[in-house]
């Protein structure tokens, strides 16, 4: 965190000097709920610059992209011209910060951050993220490939965002739907600072099944085609059965028979839970809970 902060301060103090910036330019640190020294550290930078160093801090853990959503609208209501939101890890380059207000000066309401490599990620992670990236624009959602949450929106974009009133949250999908005029601007990504990866295969997993079922109604037509195509071959072998019975080459056909149950059944189980994983969500929404709660600021 005192690292991030340096790196950022003297970020700042420098666009300011260039007049790049407003000169009541700051950062805010958003703390999602941490058990660790993060809030403390926090108060300890806004102690020392409490003009320009910031923070929220969650009463409970609630995730990254109410963290990331928490601070934008924090950025909004405090009626500032443009927000860049990125992680605290260094991992986004914020050599990036002086191109994307370029770009926002020059009419841009929304600038992506996008890695130009992936030499930091192993061949694993480089397939499933670009997979990733192909199936949601294959399902309908724009998504901005190479893209995570480093970007800079504007105030009109930030007041659009406000709108969405969302329980399940996927900001990688939501921003590219509000229009506006864009821009990108590609940087390297480094290597992590300090501390470990808050995005662990199990993560983002979640995070795919949440961008998945938030932007596209696909999956429930796959199951109808699915369903179709079950009953289709249903059909076949069930001729198939009586031409073998009428021909007299019936033969037991317990291996078969047990195949098809298992396959249907597979095929039943993996259908309600898609189905399942939609009727989740809908229950989130409906409860209408806050998606956050801020316990401290400073």
């Amino acid at each position: 965190m005192q690292e991030t902060a340096s790196v950022l301060y003297e970020k700042l103090e420098a666009l300011e000097g260039q007049s790049k910036i407003a000169s009541d330019s700051f950062i805010l640190f958003v703390d999602d709920g941490s058990v660790d020294q993060t809030w403390l550290e926090i108060e300890q930078l806004h102690s020392l610059h409490p003009q320009c160093m910031h923070g929220i801090r969650f009463a409970h853990n609630k995730g990254h992209q109410n963290a990331v959503y928490a601070g934008l609208m924090k950025a909004l209501g405090m009626h500032v011209d443009a927000a860049i939101s990125m992680d605290a890890d260094l991992q986004d380059d914020p050599n990036a910060i002086e191109e994307m207000v370029m770009q926002y000066r020059e009419g841009s309401q929304i600038v992506y951050g996008v890695r130009n490599n992936r030499d930091t990620d192993s061949a694993f992670k480089r397939g499933s993220a670009h997979s990733f990236y192909r199936l949601m624009n294959w399902m309908g959602a724009e998504t901005i490939p190479d893209h995570a949450d480093f970007r800079l929106m504007g105030q009109a974009a930030l007041s659009a965002l406000s709108q969405y009133n969302e329980v399940n949250l996927f900001l990688r999908g939501i921003v590219p739907s509000l229009g506006f005029q864009t821009s990108k601007v590609y940087y390297k990504r480094s290597k992590r600072v300090a501390g470990e990866s808050k995005y662990p295969l199990k993560k983002m997993v979640s995070l795919a099944i949440e961008g998945l079922t938030s932007f596209s109604v696909k999956p429930l037509s796959f199951i109808t085609a699915l369903g179709g195509f079950s009953v289709v071959i249903g059909i076949i072998m069930f001729i198939y059965t009586i031409v073998s019975v009428s021909t007299g080459h019936a033969v037991a056909g317990w291996g078969s028979l047990m195949c098809s149950i298992w396959l249907l059944g597979g095929l039943i189980l993996m259908c309600l839970g898609i189905v399942g994983e939609y009727i989740g969500r809908i229950y989130l929404e409906v409860k209408n809970r806050p998606r956050y709660i801020i316990e401290q600021e400073v």
